[in-house]
Order: structure tokens, then sequence, then C-alpha cells
């Protein structure tokens, strides 16, 4: 049986059945990079860190305080939520595996991996547009906006974003639970992604691969569309706008808006709308990085912690705390 090249001794499957099973995964992560580990560990832990305080503040402070109880508020607090279960699937086992030699990921930890890491995604997406929609009400239709977003049209929204989420995602994850894998069990990423797992198969991969794909195109370019439309729609908007102030003020919003959201759809539609996705793997764990690591950090203080009543907010509840 052939023995793993990464670490001497260690078997790439256990017989099962007269064939060779895979059981566990390595993870090569960033083999190029070894030697800068210590700081390529500093440098994602920092990162990791920021993205958890800035959640963590957004939720608290708009579920303490009673002026931030409107609909862009709540849409901002449930978007939070999963931001932070979504990298914490990702971050911390790259973190452990950035200073331990054993970078194995038992086959159902893989699966479980990746099935969190795209229903989160999915979910994130969904959120996204929805987010949209709620910025183009509010601008674009201020008089009649806190009829219309009710908290119940907005639970509800929140809720079927969560909810899909996984519902997009299950049918894919359990096809690829079911096939295949008999060696060699490393994984060129530095988590269970969908085109490295799926290209270590020894099982006909077609169906999984166009079932990704077309997952991939309906989430992505779905929830794109609905957001570049409503945005589309909030730019027409501004520009009408007669006070040049105000203007201004609206526009450095909705550009730093824009600049995170093309970060977020553009790096995802080049990892997963493609047929192809086992080629180019290394070029993926680059953008897959952005998007996982970085992206999430940015954007509570791109959404959340420019707002000046946000900003408003903790500073009285650190006086109030002294």
């Amino acid at each position: 049986m052939a023995l793993s090249p990464f670490f001497p001794g260690r078997q790439q499957g256990i017989v099962l059945d007269n064939q060779s099973a895979v059981r566990e995964f390595v993870l090569l992560q960033f083999p190029h990079l070894h030697h800068l580990g210590l700081l390529l560990f500093l440098v994602h832990l920092m990162i990791y860190l920021l993205m958890l305080s800035g959640n963590v503040v957004i939720i608290a402070i708009t579920w303490a305080d009673h002026c931030l109880h409107i609909p862009m508020y709540f849409f901002l607090r449930s978007f939070s939520f999963p931001e932070i279960c979504f990298t914490s699937v990702i971050v911390p086992k790259m973190l452990a595996n950035f200073f331990s030699e054993d970078k194995t990921i038992s086959f159902t930890g893989c699966i479980a991996q990746a099935f969190f890491y795209l229903s989160l995604g999915v979910s994130e997406f969904l959120l996204l547009a929805a987010m949209s929609l709620d910025r183009y009400m509010a601008i674009c239709y201020p008089l009649h906006y806190m009829a219309i977003m009710s908290s119940r049209v907005c639970t509800f929204m929140v809720l079927t974003s969560w909810f899909d989420g996984f519902f997009f995602i299950i049918g894919l994850i359990t096809m690829i639970s079911q096939l295949s894998f008999c060696g060699p069990n490393v994984l060129n990423h530095f988590f269970c992604d969908v085109g490295p797992l799926v290209s270590l198969s020894c099982s006909n991969t077609h169906l999984v691969e166009s079932m990704d794909f077309l997952v991939a195109a309906v989430v992505l370019l779905g929830s794109w569309a609905i957001t570049a439309v409503s945005y589309s729609y909030i730019v027409a908007t501004i520009i009408r706008i007669l006070s040049a102030k105000e203007r201004r003020k609206a526009f450095s919003t909705c550009s730093s808006h824009i600049t995170v959201l093309s970060i977020v759809f553009g790096s995802c539609i080049f990892m997963y709308v493609r047929p192809k996705q086992r080629d180019g793997l290394d070029i993926t764990k680059g953008v897959a990085n952005l998007n996982t690591v970085i992206t999430p950090m940015l954007n509570p203080f791109i959404y959340s912690l420019r707002n000046k009543q946000v900003i408003q907010v903790f500073k009285d509840t650190l006086c109030w705390k002294k």
C-alpha cells in the first residue's frame, strides 16, 4: 500500500472489502510558503480575531440598543452571526495546521467542513441580496420603507436565507459523500472545498461537478443580479439628490459597499462558476484565502463600524461602563 509523501509511515488508505478506501485527507495548505509558517499564523490569527471582535461588537450593539432596532441593523446583525460561523469553520483548523506535522482531517470531518462552509456561504450571499433590497427600499421609497419592511418581512427574509443555504447544499454534499476515494489522499487546499475534494475521487464525478456548477450559478449569479439591480437603482436615486454634501456622503457609503460586494461576488464566481474546478487549484487557493479570511474581516468595518450612529452607540456604551 502506498505511503503519503508528506508523512512517512502514514498509510493513504485502509483496506475495506478488497479495495482501498480513504478515511482521512492531508490538507496540503501552502507548501511553497512552509518556511513562513509563523508569519502566516500570526497574520491569519490577527485577521481572525479582528473579524470576531468586529462582528461580536455589531451583534451586541444592534441587539442591546433600541435605537438600532430597525431593519437595516437587523440585517447587519443577522449577517454577522453566519459570518462568524463561516470563518470559524475554516480558520481554526488552518491555524492549527501551520504548526502541526499531522495535517490530516477525517473523511467525516472533511465532508462536514465542506457542508457548513458551502451552506453558510450560500446563506451569506442570499442575505447580501436581501440587504441590498432593504437599502433599495430605504433609499428609493423612504416614505413606504417602514411599512413594507416590517419586522415580519425582515424575519422571513433572514430565515429563508438561512434555510435555503442548507437546502441548496444538502443534495450536493450527499452526492460527494457517496463518491469513492481510493487514494491519493493529499488535498491541494487549506480546507475541504468541493473542487480539490472531487478531484481526488476515483468515481465518475461528472454528475457531481455539473450539480456543483448549477448550484453555484443559480446562487451566485442570482444573488449578484438582485444586488446589482438594487444598487443600480440606488445610484440613480443618489444622483438626483440636490444637496452636493448629501450626495457625496451617500456615494461614499455606496462605493464602499460596492467594493466589498465586488470582491466577494467576483472571487466566488471565479472559484465556482466554471465547469472544470480542478484546473488552476493553486490560483483558487489564493482567491479562497481572500474570500474566507480577508473579506469577513472587512465587512464589519465597511457595513457598520463606519456608520456614525453605530459608533456613537459604541462610545456611549463605553462611557456608561466607565
